[in-house]
């Protein structure tokens, strides 16, 4: 079922580019194509996702009709394009999807999963709200049903920890001080990171991820805090990723953005500006206590 949750992951994330770019149905494969190298080569399910996109673009207007049912107050153009994707998958996998393959439990539940991970403070709910009135529209098909297809889920204590680190980078420039700040390709500007390798000092690790990531020589100066998110990896299953971040300066220079999936736009934001953007949930407490430390010196 990792295989499964990643695929859908993938498809999502394809449907946000064609949403978003207005990319051409033809082109759409290409697309899949190079997302599936960039993030699960051999360890997604091609026939399932090419299955999967082709059946939510080939009913995509029917589903947006039923989205704007189910929501009347929500114009399907004001759900964020996360969400109304994520509405798209999984209403396709409710209403048209074999459901001995994906039963209408599971179709929720995914989707829940997706919104929890991809979207904004609400997206779950939201989801949650979309696709419960549907199922009850539709007559709880399985409500009854003991889904025998998850395994026991690992205890978190036993789950393997993968160390990850990232940084609040700021710069000086003209008297006005500056954030170097990475955008998501669902929607979210967050803080540069990334995988620390076994046995290597954090604070290396911390400030070799920032070079290649954005292309900054950085030095890190005070400890910001860590945060922990849960990840389905294939190969490993459930892994608690803890993330430790730092307040790190460096010059006002060209952000250099490393070409991989993921990350789609790099830029510098005055101090004044980066409270007005959509932040994840548990990285705006890092940023503000970065912005905090920063104006006490002062």
């Amino acid at each position: 079922m990792a295989n499964r949750h990643l695929s859908r992951s993938i498809v999502l994330q394809t449907l946000f580019e064609w949403d978003l770019n207005d990319i051409e149905r033809a082109e759409i494969g290409t697309v899949l194509d190079r997302n599936v190298s960039e993030f699960a080569p051999n360890k997604a399910d091609a026939l399932y996702m090419v299955g999967l996109l082709d059946g939510i673009l080939g009913k995509h207007s029917e589903l947006d009709q039923i989205i704007t049912k189910a929501a009347p107050e929500w114009p399907i153009d004001r759900i964020s394009p996360v969400d109304r994707n994520i509405l798209r998958l999984g209403l396709y996998e409710l209403l048209f999807a074999d459901r001995k393959e994906v039963p209408a439990k599971v179709a929720i539940n995914e989707a829940i999963e997706l919104a929890k991970q991809f979207g904004g403070d609400n997206s779950s709910r939201f989801v949650n709200g979309v696709l419960g009135a549907v199922y009850k529209e539709i007559g709880e098909p399985g409500k009854d049903e003991i889904s025998k297809r998850r395994k026991k889920d690992v205890p978190y204590d036993e789950m393997p920890i993968e160390r990850l680190a990232g940084a609040v980078v700021y710069a000086e420039h003209e008297g006005v001080m500056y954030l170097a700040l990475v955008h998501d390709i669902f929607g979210h500007w967050t803080l540069s990171k990334g995988r620390i390798d076994e046995g290597e000092d954090l604070n290396v690790g911390a400030v070799r991820k920032l070079k290649d990531e954005i292309g900054l020589d950085v030095v890190l100066e005070d400890e910001l805090g860590k945060n922990e998110y849960i990840a389905t990896q294939p190969e490993k299953g459930k892994v608690r990723k803890q993330v430790s971040y730092f307040l790190a300066k460096s010059e006002y220079v060209d952000i250099v953005l490393e070409k991989k999936g993921g990350l789609d736009d790099a830029k510098w934001f005055r101090v004044a500006d980066i409270l007005e953007l959509n932040f994840y949930e548990d990285i705006l407490p890092i940023v503000t206590k970065a912005i905090t430390i920063l104006v006490s010196r002062k």
